[in-house]
């Protein structure tokens, strides 16, 4: 499968006053590497809505390794983990900088649905946006 990398820096606002990331940021942060491996494939989000499909949250994870702190570089890895036509699950590797310091793992499943909230099978409603997540993922046509 396709990994994204985005890099980000830690801005002061993110830290706690103990000088360390906030952790709810990381969630923040997995959106970051979410949208650019979106662009990264071709497939700008904002591509994706003006297609009438929205990707809702419905599971989200994190399991804290290291803490960040202000003025760190962050590497985020971003991948999809699973691929299902009603469904989409992403896997985020949190890095500091170019190093193999892991700072969090994570992991957000998203369901397909359409502008009124509604589930969609996105092989259906919109087989280019189909076909590209599986040449993205590595997946095969059916």
């Amino acid at each position: 499968m396709k990994n994204g990398e985005t890099l980000i820096r830690v801005r002061y606002e993110e830290t706690d006053q103990m000088g360390v990331v906030y952790y709810a940021n990381y969630f923040i942060w997995m959106e970051v590497g979410r949208t650019e491996y979106f662009r990264q494939i071709g497939m700008p989000y904002r591509e994706v809505e003006k297609n009438e499909i929205l990707l809702p949250v419905t599971k989200a994870f994190c399991q804290y390794k290291a803490p960040a702190h202000y003025d760190d570089t962050i590497r985020i890895v971003t991948n999809v983990a699973s691929l299902q036509e009603v469904r989409i699950v992403f896997k985020y590797e949190l890095f500091r900088g170019n190093t193999s310091d892991l700072l969090a793992l994570g992991e957000t499943e998203h369901a397909f649905v359409n502008m009124q909230g509604r589930p969609v099978v996105l092989k259906k409603q919109n087989p280019f946006f189909w076909k590209r997540m599986l040449e993205a993922t590595g997946e095969h046509m059916e």
